[in-house]
């Protein structure tokens, strides 16, 4: 089945504590894994930051939802216990708990800063799958994704000149090359809508690498006979290290293939490209940052 979102969890995990026993919350998601009958690849699949298990964060936002309603309790750090609303709930034997049943406790509406007059206003809740934290992070991969799209028809509507140097100030940003100066000495003469040139592999010019780059547009698919020519260029020029960067996309077949020798050699299409340069600040420019911080329990342990 698929990992259940948090409103899902909300019963069960309050059904797990009914007796009013001390649990901890890390075996409260173990027991509910079991019960949801998820897999191992399902527990351990993870947000889109790759920073939390999205199963465990859905139980501790679940887990959060209650206590701001005063359903339960946590007494120590990462402990949680029923409280007597709980156990009032329970005798009412609902079918399910979401937000639109927290609704109707103050302390709840509070912790969503909503006017209990406003109340009857809101629509339903009927299914919220996402924690805030998802919601956050697919937010913020949805923005991600249009500025790289608004990032790769900016270059592609660049002169070549301008994507030789877009693409050696980003290999230099990501370490290669020594600095700028020393990058632009190893850089060949421009090729055909690109630049064909050879590039330090570290500062001390330990290894050379050997790059290609192709300025097109996304129509114009990046196949096996490309890459057959670029690895003849590498066997040409006594290398065996090269970098391959379009700005379209590479078929299948140039994907898959790997050369029979040592040569190495790595392929980066249009989207990589420009999250790229997201990642290591190419061609953009901060916008706004948003913190998201958590409670630091160290701070309020006793010695």
């Amino acid at each position: 089945m698929p990992i259940p979102d948090y409103q899902s969890i909300m019963l069960p995990l309050l059904k797990l504590v009914a007796d009013g026993g001390e649990y901890k919350l890390t075996n409260l998601v173990d027991t509910l894994g079991n019960q949801f009958g998820l897999t191992d690849e399902e527990r351990a699949e993870l947000l889109p930051s790759g920073q939390t298990f999205l199963f465990g964060n859905r139980v501790g936002w679940a887990r959060t939802y209650l206590k701001k309603a005063g359903i339960l309790d946590s007494p120590k750090r990462g402990i949680i216990i029923i409280t007597q609303r709980g156990k009032n709930v329970l005798r009412q034997k609902p079918q399910q708990l979401n937000v639109a049943f927290l609704r109707q406790f103050p302390e709840f509406l509070e912790f969503q800063n909503t006017k209990k007059q406003d109340n009857d206003d809101l629509e339903p809740v009927a299914v919220l799958t996402q924690t805030p934290e998802e919601t956050l992070e697919a937010s913020y991969l949805s923005i991600r994704k249009a500025l790289a799209q608004d990032l790769l028809d900016k270059v592609i509507s660049l002169p070549p000149a301008f994507f030789e140097k877009l693409v050696v100030e980003l290999l230099v940003r990501m370490g290669y090359g020594g600095s700028i100066k020393d990058a632009g000495k190893a850089v060949g003469k421009s090729g055909d809508e690109g630049i064909d040139g050879t590039i330090k592999e570290d500062k001390l010019g330990l290894d050379i690498i050997y790059i290609q780059a192709k300025r097109w547009k996304p129509g114009n698919i990046v196949g096996r006979p490309e890459i057959h020519k670029f690895i003849g260029a590498l066997a040409g020029q006594g290398a065996k290290k090269g970098i391959f960067i379009t700005t379209s996309s590479f078929t299948r077949e140039a994907l898959e293939y790997v050369p029979r020798n040592e040569t190495k050699i790595v392929l980066i299409d249009g989207e990589q490209l420009a999250q790229l340069m997201i990642d290591y600040n190419l061609g953009v420019a901060l916008q706004q940052t948003f913190e998201v911080k958590r409670i630091d329990n160290d701070y309020f342990s006793s010695e």
